[in-house]
């Protein structure tokens, strides 16, 4: 028998051929067409964009503003303090008045506002460090000027008591200092507050991580629920083992603040297997894409949620990330704030995955049904 073989063309080059050799033993492999690899360079280059703006947006277009504080005093104090901060701020406090500095101080342990301005003989800024960094450091700019302003109209009364012949000569207005509590402190493990801003995303990623794994690797719509119930779970106990066992970052109740983490996970991994059951595998992207591009950088996990721009702090509080998030920070600081809000999300959020899953079993069930 004879066997016929293509001699090679010495003048050719491997570029030149639509079909590039696949090796020994392998068949050839086609070239991607040219149209084709630069619509996906430049698509991947636009991905990056969208990315690289999804998480700066929220904090480069915020600024300092709307912070609800609360200002205890006699009427006339609070009024003339109310005018100064609107004079010298104009917008940046959204202002509430406390009878006494107790109320003050409740109004703070129940996050309704982030800190403080109690008036009278010692006047004193009360704040809230575990409520962030930025939250203390205004507060704390408030408390040196008033305390300037203070000691600038003492020593104008004292000079028009001296021109008026009420005082002797030389008399010296005494230095008012303005005292700053800081009424719930961070632990002293997370003195800064760092850690558990830095550890939102974390638990962004472990959940979608957790939902994409099970979407691919786990068959079946039942054995995909119980995976999912034991991710969560495990997960929970395990992440906060670390954050609060290890780390020191949470504080409170163990089993609770596990609770926390494990239906934030349960939350977003269900919503992307629900997602995949309902839509196939691009339901993995679109519950992906929500969860990192949309939830995650509008939590507010690094900034007061009032200092993003229009409403986008309050939308991102639907979402597992920013639920989540306040959720660990008033179970850790803020007991008596009423987390129901937040408990809520992460439970809507689960339950619209679970009612994915559900559908996509069922629908599924009738195709198999009507197949046979």
């Amino acid at each position: 028998m004879t066997q016929n073989t293509l001699a090679p063309n010495p003048a050719a080059t491997p570029g030149d051929s639509p079909v590039a050799a696949g090796g020994p033993g392998r068949a050839p492999v086609a070239h991607t067409p040219w149209l084709r690899s630069v619509v996906l360079a430049v698509g991947a280059a636009a991905a990056v964009l969208v990315v690289l703006l999804a998480f700066l947006w929220p904090t480069v277009t915020s600024s300092v503003k709307d912070l609800p504080i609360a200002i205890a005093g006699g009427s006339a104090q609070v009024a003339q303090v109310e005018k100064q901060l609107e004079s010298s701020a104009d917008g940046v406090f959204d202002i509430t008045t406390a009878a006494t500095r107790d109320d003050a101080v409740k109004l703070i342990e129940t996050r309704e506002v982030y800190g403080a301005i109690v008036l009278g003989d010692t006047p004193e800024v009360l704040t809230a460090s575990a409520n962030g960094a930025a939250v203390s450091q205004l507060l704390g700019q408030v408390a040196a000027t008033i305390q300037t302003q203070a000691n600038a109209q003492a020593a104008a009364a004292v000079q028009q008591a001296i021109a008026a012949g009420k005082a002797p000569a030389g008399t010296v207005a005494p230095t008012i200092t303005v005292t700053v509590t800081d009424v719930v402190p961070l632990s002293a493990d997370d003195a800064r507050g760092l850690g558990l801003s830095v550890s939102s995303f974390p638990l962004v990623l472990g959940g979608m991580l957790g939902g994409i794994l099970i979407s691919l690797l786990v068959a079946g719509s039942w054995r995909r629920l119980v995976a999912v119930v034991v991710y969560a779970v495990v997960g929970g106990l395990g992440v906060t083992a670390v954050l609060q066992g290890w780390l020191g970052i949470l504080q409170g109740g163990f089993l609770l603040n596990s609770l926390a983490v494990g239906l934030s996970m349960f939350a977003t991994a269900a919503f992307i297997v629900g997602m995949n059951a309902l839509i196939g595998r691009a339901g993995i992207a679109v519950g992906s894409v929500l969860t990192m591009l949309v939830g995650n950088p509008l939590s507010a996990a690094a900034q007061p949620l009032q200092f993003m721009t229009g409403p986008w702090g309050e939308v991102g509080q639907w979402f597992v990330p920013g639920a989540s998030v306040t959720l660990l920070r008033d179970l850790s600081y803020f007991p008596d704030a009423d987390a129901s809000g937040a408990w809520l999300v992460l439970l809507g959020w689960a339950a619209l995955g679970l009612i994915g899953m559900l559908v996509g079993h069922f629908r599924n069930q009738r195709v198999v049904a009507a197949a046979a």
